[in-house]
């Protein structure tokens, strides 16, 4: 139950992780991997390359020396011949016993030779394994960049969407929610002019009303008298 229960809480971080993760960071950080992995992969081909070289260079010296103990193994011999036919049997001894020692050294020289030769066809075949795992990982890298500018631009895309989107679900939002309809304005124009008009109605209902209309009235005979006289002045009829 434990052991069910601690899998579901990590399943639970790692999805909530991923979710919370920035799609261009974890872009930008499959690219680093990828070249981190290609750096390495580039290394270790140097190493073998490096190596071929190496043997290259031991052969050739292996080699001279395979040439230099024949040589001398052959001179030795000669001086033995000589000290032979000279019946010197001291340098008979001498010369033969150099002669077997450059002997020995020209077998272990051509036994080397013969090994290195062997781990050089070898170190051949490993570095031009080395070479094509190079180029094959660097046509992957460039394919994975050029995949990494087509998905941020995509991402791009789906981001100016997202703003939109946003945009666009908030101006439905200011219209339908926050802001008023135009029947609920109206509605309280409507409102506002009964209003109006029910504490009019009431004034004139009151005292102080009639007697606002009452001068009002008296204002409006005055006026009119007034009027009837600047006519009589002017010689116009009423």
């Amino acid at each position: 139950m434990f052991e069910r229960l601690w899998a579901y809480i990590r399943s639970w971080f790692k999805t909530t992780a991923e979710s919370a993760m920035d799609p261009e960071i974890e872009i930008q950080s499959a690219i680093d991997e990828a070249r981190r992995r290609d750096q390495d992969l580039r290394n270790q081909a140097a190493k073998v390359i490096a190596h071929k070289t190496t043997l290259e260079s031991q052969i050739e010296r292996t080699a001279d020396d395979v040439g230099e103990a024949r040589e001398m193994a052959k001179q030795a011999l000669l001086k033995a011949d000589e000290a032979k036919k000279a019946g010197d049997q001291a340098a008979v001894t001498k010369w033969t016993q150099a002669a077997q020692s450059l002997a020995m050294k020209l077998q272990a020289s051509e036994n080397n030779v013969n090994s290195l030769k062997e781990q050089y066809e070898f170190a051949v075949g490993q570095a031009e394994e080395a070479k094509e795992a190079v180029q094959t990982n660097a046509m992957s890298l460039q394919e994975l960049s050029a995949r990494r500018m087509e998905m941020l631009g995509s991402l791009e895309q789906a981001k100016m969407q997202e703003t939109v989107n946003s945009a666009v679900e908030a101006m439905s939002r200011g219209v339908t929610d926050d802001m008023p309809s135009l029947d609920q304005v109206e509605t309280k124009i409507e409102q506002r002019k009964a209003e109006a008009m029910a504490r009019a109605e009431l004034r004139e209902a009151t005292p102080e009303g009639a007697e606002a209309e009452l001068r009002k009235a008296i204002n409006t005979t005055e006026a009119d008298a007034k009027l009837d006289e600047l006519r009589a002045e002017l010689g116009l009829q009423s």
